[in-house]
């Protein structure tokens, strides 16, 4: 069994950006819908959880698309371990992201 070097552990320590990447391509690819923005990427004790947005469904007025919000969790070393949909919203509905 190899043994991790320093070297090695400290490469796969994440950044809260790379981990926003990394949760921007995976969920392009798993949803298959245009990506609206990152809401949050937060660090905890097992890992990542980053929350981003895409456009279900487009509507006119654009203030009517309807959004998806995504939770999805990484492991340290940024591979994914799970993702859900936590929520679907109008665009112009006020979220008020102090209450959490």
């Amino acid at each position: 069994m190899k043994k991790s070097t320093s070297r090695e552990i400290i490469q796969e320590k994440k950044s809260p950006v790379e981990i926003g990447k990394l949760g921007l391509s995976a969920l392009k690819d798993l949803v298959n819908k245009p990506v609206e923005q990152i809401v949050s990427v937060v660090k905890d004790d097992q890992g990542w959880k980053a929350v981003i947005e895409t456009l279900e469904r487009k509507a006119v007025p654009d203030t009517q698309d309807l959004l998806g919000r995504y939770e999805l969790e990484f492991s340290p070393g940024g591979k994914l371990l799970n993702y859900r949909q936590i929520m679907v919203r109008r665009r112009s509905d006020l979220i008020d992201e102090r209450g959490k």
